[in-house]
Formats: C-alpha cells, sequence, structure tokens
C-alpha cells in the first residue's frame, strides 16, 4: 500500500517503490504531471495523475467510496483542502485502510476539521496519518487529531524546508510530545498499540 505517491515526491521512476493499491488524496502537485511527462509514456490512470514507472502495475484509487482490494478494505471519504469546501485550493480524499482488523487513516492534505458525517463515514481509527505545514496550522492539525482519537498519530510534514520542521516542531508541542525520536518505520499490531494517543516520528527517506 502507498499513499500519495506522486512523481514530484517520489521522482519519475519511483525509486524501486512498489505496491498492490496506490492511494492519490488530491490533484497532482502542479507541474508534476504535465504533459511532457505523459508524452513519456507514463501511466495517468485517465485522470491526469501521472504515477511513477514503479507504481504503474498498482491498483489506483483516487475518489471516495468504500472498496475492496486485496482483502485490504478501503474507504475514501471525500474532504477538502481549505476551509471552503475546496473552493481555493481544491478537493481532497482521506482515505481508511482496514486490514487484520486494524483502522488507519491517511488524511492527504486536508485543510479543515472535521465534521460529524465525516467522522461517521471515517469510523474509529487506532492510526491517524496528518498533514503539517500544509493549510492547517499546527494547532488545528492538533485539534484534528483529537476529533479522531487515535492511539498512534504519524504527522507527515508538507516539505524539508526550515518553515516545515519548524511548524512540526510546533505540532509536537501542541501534542504534548516533546524529545519523540524519529524512527526508521512503524509496525503496528493491535497487541503493540498504546493505551494512550501518542506520537510517532518518521525518519525521511529524502530525495535523490
Amino acid at each position: 500500500m502507498v499513499a500519495d505517491g506522486y512523481r514530484s515526491v517520489v521522482g519519475p521512476t519511483g525509486r524501486g517503490l512498489t505496491a498492490d493499491i496506490v492511494t492519490y488524496s488530491h490533484a497532482e502537485p502542479t507541474g508534476a504531471g504535465s504533459a511532457a511527462g505523459r508524452a513519456r509514456g507514463a501511466s495517468t490512470n485517465g485522470s491526469g495523475i501521472t504515477r511513477p514507472t514503479s507504481l504503474e502495475p498498482a491498483f489506483a484509487l483516487e475518489g471516495p467510496g468504500e472498496y475492496e482490494v486485496h482483502d485490504v478494505l478501503v474507504t475514501g471519504v471525500r474532504t477538502f483542502r481549505d476551509e471552503v469546501k475546496g473552493a481555493e485550493r481544491g478537493s481532497n480524499v482521506a482515505f481508511v485502510y482496514e486490514l487484520d482488523g486494524l483502522h488507519a487513516v491517511h488524511l492527504g492534505d486536508i485543510g479543515h476539521l472535521l465534521t460529524q458525517d465525516m467522522l461517521g463515514e471515517i469510523g474509529t481509527v487506532e492510526v491517524v496519518c496528518v498533514p503539517i505545514a500544509s493549510a492547517l496550522t499546527a494547532a488545528r492539525a492538533a485539534e484534528l487529531v483529537a476529533q479522531l482519537d487515535p492511539r498512534l498519530v504519524v504527522p507527515m510534514p508538507v516539505g524539508e524546508n526550515a518553515e516545515a520542521k519548524a511548524e512540526l516542531d510546533r505540532f509536537i508541542h501542541e501534542m504534548g510530545t516533546q524529545g519523540a525520536v524519529p524512527q526508521p518505520k512503524l509496525a503496528v499490531t493491535h497487541g503493540s498499540l498504546p493505551h494512550e494517543t501518542t506520537l510517532v516520528l518518521l525518519e525521511s527517506k529524502g530525495r535523490t
């Protein structure tokens, strides 16, 4: 499973990243799905999103709905990238993945708090992946996490510049989890879930 594996993030080849399923929460970042890129034969899956070559064989999900793919239940919930129902930055899809009884939500590039209807569609989740340094302030991101009341929180910094790092630090402060140490990967089972909401920092793989 890969979420938001855009060419602008993982490169045109995907650097060997593979998956059976790939989900895309919003439109291709500006310039990444250019006509020049499509002319080279990259797959767009009919949506304008140009996938890196290593993810072309994956089953792609890009819209709201309920899906079962390779024994994984996936629910796409319509959200937005701003506070005005997408009028400024467009729409977004939050994807909930259910596997072996665990529920994780990747919020994509969400830019607002969730309505009661959205919360009902997402349901109970144990793991939340939340964007940092995009449309949401650190305080709003922490409010969003509180709405979902997960056991594990994985912040996703948007960008690797000083501003993104500062916003991540502010989010960590808002969550009351100073001193969190980045780790290379996260493996989760029901038995390993913490009893209280816990923030997990993952090491950035960087770009090549």
